[in-house]
């Protein structure tokens, strides 16, 4: 389906009053974190300084986002989660504040990386909840280590086909990595949400912070440099059928019903195929985390709770 009717304006509106806004606006990444049960470390992960939430107790959940996104990509579901598990969400090699300073970023650096995130981190194997990219990557981990993850959780994943997304969302892709502003950003997000007004509406004040951060982010060398390696090598290409049969682990799809990069019937075939579990979210393209994310945790507990045991439900 093609953007709501409203995407338009919605990508038009306001542009003044944001610029006042973020000229105001200290810093766009605190605001987002401030309000979150976590706290926010450091920790050198093969060679690369990360950026790491942590919040809660109980078994881990590891929460991996999307390109060109960052840890508070998950600010709406990490509160529903840490009464209950303790959650551990980075910032991807190269997104957010964690710059690539040395090397080039490739798959192999990159399952590293999270490997040792796990070794770190983790007490006990997690379970590996990824977005877009972040599925993809976790797909790869728990096929060559199934061993270290518990479960894995895919939130309208890359790796599952060859990634075609609707002609008039790469164009506003390509827009926004060619000169990330305000404009070119809510244009994005007239196909990243399915409502995008009513998204705006439901952030309230977060939606400014969150703006400015993914502008500021989307603009530096490191940050396009790292969205480009990781599409490379987990986004755009499919993950072979028969890795995907080896996963050594039990997994479940959860997909925004209105996802315009991997439509919903990709979904519905790797579920049929594989005998994975699929929840569809309505009212979501393919960012239901940010879109949807009462809606997500409602869907994430019960699987968790079947991952871990109902010992530790709430």
């Amino acid at each position: 389906m093609r953007p709501r009717s409203g995407a338009g304006q919605f990508a038009r509106c306001e542009g003044e009053a944001l610029g006042a806004t973020v000229g105001a606006m200290k810093n766009p990444r605190e605001t987002l974190i401030a309000a979150l049960p976590v706290r926010e470390r450091r920790l050198e992960l093969c060679g690369i300084s990360t950026s790491v939430l942590e919040g809660g107790d109980g078994p881990p959940v590891v929460l991996l986002h999307g390109p060109s996104g960052y840890a508070a990509h998950w600010m709406g579901v990490i509160p529903g989660l840490v009464g209950q598990y303790r959650v551990i969400a980075p910032d991807l090699p190269g997104h957010g504040a964690s710059p690539v300073v040395e090397g080039a970023l490739d798959a192999e650096k990159v399952l590293a990386w999270l490997g040792e995130l796990i070794r770190r981190t983790c007490a006990t194997p997690p379970t590996l909840v990824g977005q877009l990219v972040g599925g993809a990557i976790a797909l790869r981990f728990a096929r060559a280590h199934a061993g270290r993850v518990r479960g894995l959780v895919l939130v309208d994943t890359f790796g599952l086909t060859a990634l075609q997304p609707l002609p008039e969302f790469g164009q506003a892709l390509a827009a926004f990595a060619a000169q990330p502003t305000a404009a070119t950003h809510r244009h994005l997000w007239g196909y990243c949400a399915f409502d995008p007004e009513a998204l705006r509406a439901r952030m309230g004040e977060r939606w400014a912070p969150f703006e400015a951060y993914n502008i500021e982010r989307a603009s530096t060398p490191g940050t396009q440099a790292a969205v480009a390696a990781l599409m490379r090598d987990f986004g755009a290409p499919a993950i072979p059928p028969a890795d995907l049969e080896r996963v050594g682990v039990p997994a479940t799809l959860i997909w925004g019903r209105n996802d315009l990069a991997t439509p919903l019937a990709v979904a519905e075939a790797a579920a049929a195929r594989h005998g994975w579990p699929l929840h569809v979210i309505d009212n979501a393209n393919d960012d239901p985390p940010v879109e949807q994310p009462e809606a997500l945790v409602r869907v994430l507990r019960p699987v968790l709770e079947a991952a871990f045991g109902t010992e530790h439900a709430t």
